[in-house]
């Protein structure tokens, strides 16, 4: 007699020898079975996860704002801050900034002193994490952090009055030169280089933002800002988009208006991404992105109105781009739209009434979308255990997983006696390309070349347990995000062009040859996570730096 135990496991040894019979005739799918799940990481890191940047060693940075009152965890070794400008604690012995490593899921607080409420950031080549603005005694401040272990000490250097304007809802965006941009916050039109040319910082008219404010609901702050191939920079503003040349401070191209009217950009805050830019063929690299969610025009007086449940897909690289616009199962305000290591992108948090701002959303949207690009298909997947609203963010890790925290849609720390109390938890999401049914065809980084050149060769050494066939497989770079205010800036992924994959009869591993980036345009110089990617199943990532 077979028992139900039995059953299951014959079943799912069915399912998993189909999924690669399928695989094995190139005919689709790593999302035949829907494994999902979300893991608690830790129920507090004592501060609301408003910002976070993964960086090259492992660990992700995360920080709220210094005006938000007393956190939940206390600075080292009795530390204290100091700010007489602070508009809730002058005298504040609480971290607002964490440390988190991945591997061992543990933190530890870090000490900002200037206000960083809605700001902005990018990595420097050299994987220092450069983050600009924010508010009152921080909006003209740049600070920065270079990695160090986590049983070190480093912290945040501060140079308060370093950029030439005020830069509160700002966007920023690496360049191919290792140079950071930093683009608009309320009421500036105008942007910024960093590091500035000489000792007197100084900013250029960007009359594009000021076109495109809605008045005091603005609907253009943190404005979607992608890298072309180019060099010049995409930028997405309330419902218009153009090609901005900064170099020269000429819009080269505009593009049609998104269809339906809705503004897209903070405070209606729906997301943005940029689709992987493929390399592996000889003809021009195809440039696509995507704009979803929002918030219809005027949502912010108005109460709490349906959330945009569309998305514009607009192909760059075409004679005549015009918007595709596709409908997704939920509407949705407040989304982090990411790349996934496939190619797919994850759309996470947010709500489906109403706008960014203090109190000013309702009905929580909790299960995430995953959207398959080549299908033009959504698929809903599980559903967490945390509301994510206002001040939520996520990232990409390095395993695979998607680390989930913050929201917080209150003026303070509000933990009784409201809706939506602030959360201060980690969660992390697994898609399912994760699950242990996809093992058998899931690829092992064993070495890899460290640095990555552009056009030079470059080796990776794995193993796998039934390798398929080299069409399948694939080697993909992904800039890790600065992620708030559901932008994930920097972000991008590359499919490098594949030259030969090898096998090693004694060790029974493989080896694939690829050419680096071809240009700095298409892969700014830094740090890269690297992963190889098997019938549609991801590797683990392996930290590359591109020179």
């Amino acid at each position: 007699m077979i028992n139900s135990k039995s059953t299951f496991i014959l079943t799912l040894s069915i399912l998993i020898c189909l999924s690669i019979a399928i695989l094995s005739e190139g005919q689709a799918t790593p999302f035949l079975l829907q494994f999902d799940r979300w893991e608690m990481l830790l129920p507090s890191i004592g501060i609301s996860a408003m910002h976070m940047q993964l960086l090259h060693n492992g660990m992700v940075i995360m920080f709220d704002r210094t005006d938000f009152g007393i956190s939940n965890v206390s600075l080292p070794g009795g530390i204290c801050r100091y700010d007489p400008t602070d508009t809730a604690v002058k005298f504040d012995c609480t971290a607002h900034s964490v440390l988190y490593d991945v591997v061992s899921n543990s933190y530890r607080p870090l000490q900002v002193q200037t206000d960083t409420w809605c700001s902005s950031g990018a990595v420097l080549p050299n994987g220092t994490l450069v983050q600009t603005g924010g508010y009152n005694d921080g909006e003209r401040a740049a600070r920065m952090f270079t990695p160090c272990g986590y049983s070190e000490t480093c912290d945040w250097m501060e140079f308060p009055q370093y950029l030439s304007q005020r830069r509160w809802y700002a966007t920023n965006q690496i360049l191919p030169d290792g140079r950071i941009i930093v683009v608009g916050g309320r009421r500036q039109f105008n942007y910024e280089i960093f590091p500035r040319h000489n000792s007197r910082s100084r900013s250029s008219r960007f009359e594009f933002l000021r076109e495109t404010s809605d008045g005091s609901n603005e609907n253009n702050l943190y404005p979607f800002i992608h890298l072309l191939p180019d060099g010049n920079l995409f930028v997405f503003a309330n419902t218009r988009s153009i090609v901005f040349d900064y170099k020269t401070n000429r819009v080269v191209k505009e593009f049609p208006e998104i269809p339906g009217g809705d503004p897209r950009n903070y405070p209606s805050s729906g997301s943005s991404v940029l689709f992987p830019l493929d390399e592996t063929n000889d003809t021009n690299v195809q440039v696509e992105i995507m704009v979803c969610g929002g918030s219809p025009r005027g949502g912010f007086s108005r109460g709490f109105v349906r959330a945009t449940s569309t998305c514009g897909r607009l192909r760059l690289s075409d004679q005549n781009p015009s918007w595709e616009m596709e409908t997704m199962p939920l509407p949705r305000v407040m989304g982090d739209m990411l790349l996934l290591p496939t190619g797919d992108v994850i759309i996470v948090n947010g709500a489906g009434t109403g706008t960014a701002g203090w109190e000013k959303a309702r009905d929580l949207v909790i299960q995430p979308l995953i959207y398959h690009p080549f299908d033009h298909l959504f698929s809903v997947m599980s559903t967490p255990t945390r509301p994510r609203m206002y001040h939520s963010s996520a990232v990409l890790l390095p395993d695979g997983r998607v680390l989930v925290g913050g929201s917080n849609p209150h003026v303070y720390y509000n933990f009784t006696n409201v809706e939506y109390p602030t959360d201060l938890s980690l969660e992390a999401y697994s898609p399912p390309y994760l699950s242990f049914t996809s093992d058998p065809i899931r690829p092992k980084i064993l070495t890899s070349d460290k640095v990555l050149g552009y056009k030079r060769l470059f080796n990776v050494d794995f193993s796998i347990p039934q390798f398929l066939t080299v069409d399948l497989l694939s080697v993909r770079i992904v800039a890790p995000s600065f992620t708030t205010h559901s932008f994930a800036m920097n972000q991008r992924m590359v499919i490098l062009k594949l030259l030969s994959v090898t096998r090693d009869q004694l060790t029974n591993s493989y080896r694939v040859s690829a050419l680096g980036p071809s240009t700095a345009e298409i892969a700014p110089p830094g740090y890269y996570m690297m992963f190889l990617v098997h019938a549609g199943i991801p590797s683990s990532a392996a930290w590359v730096q591109i020179e």
